[in-house]
């Protein structure tokens, strides 16, 4: 795509791949969320390189070309942020700009606040800020707040939620993921979610070619690492958003 370089490299253990475009300028490394891809940003890659930039987009651990630890607890956010402190240091760099989303955004706040040396600046998408609540998790806090068929609740039993991804059409899947805006929030009950044969036409944003290149993907990775995310987060390994961890 335009020009956009792909390479795996070494670094905390796994091997991780990025796209990349633009050599010798100020790096900006993009994060993406769930369930994404480097891909998420290869309209951005393409901008910031001609702008002089070098733009780094890392499929994350779990996701894409990068590898899939198999154990959950490879999923702190420890590890994480230690991937990223990794390619920093293997992209030859001291500092770089840091754009995150969702997940991506959760991890790249982390790494300013376990390695706030690394990072230039920070621009983060889609995370809301949430104090701290020394006495519950987050899934204690959703749960309590939408009970147990919000996602983040429903994501937590191993193996539970990727069986009836796997009954699903996964083209499908990722159609209705990127195109849900419910402000309500995401739901999913415990007989699994029911696709209707959604032909109906994509948004502006998201051509046939996106589509297919994110269900290729995830076809043959499965959801499962991104899943692991979410079920770090009832242990002592997640850090949730607030101001006090300064």
């Amino acid at each position: 795509m335009e020009g956009i370089n792909h390479r795996r490299l070494e670094v905390n253990g796994i091997a991780m791949h990025i796209a990349e475009k633009g050599e010798g300028g100020p790096v900006v490394l993009m994060l993406h969320g769930f369930p994404e891809l480097w891909y998420s940003w290869r309209h951005q890659i393409i901008g910031l390189a001609a702008k002089g930039y070098h733009a780094v987009a890392p499929d994350l651990r779990g996701y894409g070309d990068t590898d899939t630890p198999s154990a959950i607890s490879s999923y702190s956010i420890f590890h994480l942020v230690g991937d990223i402190v990794a390619l920093i240091n293997v992209l030859g760099q001291e500092q770089v700009f840091v754009v995150g989303h969702d997940w991506g955004a959760l991890v790249a706040w982390h790494l300013c606040l376990f390695r706030p040396d690394k990072v230039k600046a920070l621009v983060n998408l889609s995370v809301a800020y949430r104090p701290r609540n020394p006495t519950a998790t987050l899934v204690d806090y959703f749960r309590a707040l939408y009970g147990e068929e919000y996602y983040v609740c429903r994501f937590q039993e191993p193996g539970a939620v990727e069986a009836q991804f796997a009954s699903a059409n996964t083209r499908q899947l990722c159609k209705y993921f990127l195109k849900f805006c419910d402000p309500g929030g995401l739901f999913i009950p415990k007989e699994g979610l029911v696709f209707p044969n959604d032909e109906s036409s994509l948004p502006a944003w998201l051509s046939e070619e996106d589509l297919n290149y994110l269900t290729n993907k995830f076809e043959k990775t499965g959801f499962t690492g991104g899943l692991n995310y979410y079920r770090c987060l009832i242990t002592g390994n997640f850090w949730p958003l607030g101001l006090e961890h300064r």
